[in-house]
């Protein structure tokens, strides 16, 4: 999910303009980052991870002094936009347990919260017997809301082991739950793969 970030500089907050004015294409570390020069950009920075890659979009009047400062700028914002979008274990616990607090007045009480990859058909899962929650590393890189729609679903499952309608209505103290199971649904579809957030909500 971090694929398409973008992270803006200073200059007027013009859209990104496409690739076709690219006027010069100059690769700082090969296959890590790329720097594209437009003419038709005058002052605006920008940059975005494109896989593997950091692209890195500057006016193309920019001195080569200018270019290198410009690079080091945004490459360092980036990795801490990276940072926001990849918490450790530690701070999902954290999330975890300001999250009981705001929405399921503390109730839940886990004892462990962490990134695991085996995650083959859900996006959480949690234990009760042991009080532990696990989130599918394939969550990393998604919106903080989406993470803490997941983190609720399974707090909330320490007080409600079923999905009936007292489970539901707890997961819906969180404001952003239909938005972020859409969300969820979306990227399981269009990848192809198959996770889903356990049962259905009860219909109306």
């Amino acid at each position: 999910m971090a694929s398409g970030q973008r992270s803006r500089g200073v200059g007027r907050r013009d859209p990104v303009p496409p690739v076709t004015p690219v006027t010069a294409v100059t690769p700082i570390t090969p296959a890590l980052v790329e720097v594209r020069r437009s003419a038709k950009r005058r002052s605006t920075v920008s940059a975005y991870r494109d896989g593997d890659r950091t692209v890195v979009l500057l006016p193309a009047r920019f001195s080569h002094a200018e270019e290198r400062r410009w690079v080091a700028l945004m490459l360092e914002r980036l990795e801490k936009q990276d940072a926001r979008l990849r918490p450790s274990d530690s701070e999902l616990m954290s999330r975890a347990t300001d999250l009981s607090r705001s929405h399921l007045g503390g109730r839940a009480r886990p004892r462990s919260v962490r990134w695991v990859g085996n995650q083959g058909s859900r996006w959480g899962s949690c234990t009760p017997a042991d009080a532990t929650i696990r989130l599918s590393a394939r969550l990393q890189g998604m919106p903080a809301w989406v993470v803490d729609y997941v983190l609720v679903h399974e707090l909330a499952h320490l007080l409600v082991p079923g999905h009936g309608p007292d489970f539901w209505a707890m997961v819906a103290a969180f404001p952003r739950t239909e938005r972020a199971r859409g969300y969820l649904e979306g990227v399981s579809a269009t990848a192809g793969l198959g996770l889903s957030d356990d049962d259905e909500p009860p219909q109306p």
